[in-house]
């Protein structure tokens, strides 16, 4: 592994390809003189990602209403699959940095 300046521990991937891409988003961002620790993202995947932690937070907030009334064990189990069907959508989804 290379030597790099800077703190921090050394930068661990997943695959090469991995790798690869996150080689070539540094050398973009250098180009377009991004400021570390920023990317610049397609608007409507930023607009998805919204979306799905939307529905996430109203999930949450249905079930607190929800278990404010009942505390049984259906309560909870009905509370359980609602936050997991609104959490289940997060899943796999990725926001990439946009490629030029």
């Amino acid at each position: 592994m290379a030597h790099r300046a800077g703190p921090g521990r050394p930068r661990q991937f997943c695959s090469p390809s991995h790798r690869q891409r996150a080689y070539e988003a540094r050398r973009r961002a250098d180009a377009l003189h991004v400021p570390a620790g920023q990317v610049i993202v397609a608007e409507q995947e930023l607009n998805r990602l919204h979306d799905r932690l939307y529905r996430l937070e109203a999930a949450i907030e249905d079930v607190d209403v929800d278990l404010a009334g009942s505390r049984g064990p259906k309560a909870y189990q009905q509370a359980f699959e609602h936050l997991y069907e609104a959490a289940r959508e997060l899943t796999g989804f990725v926001v990439e940095p946009v490629r030029q």
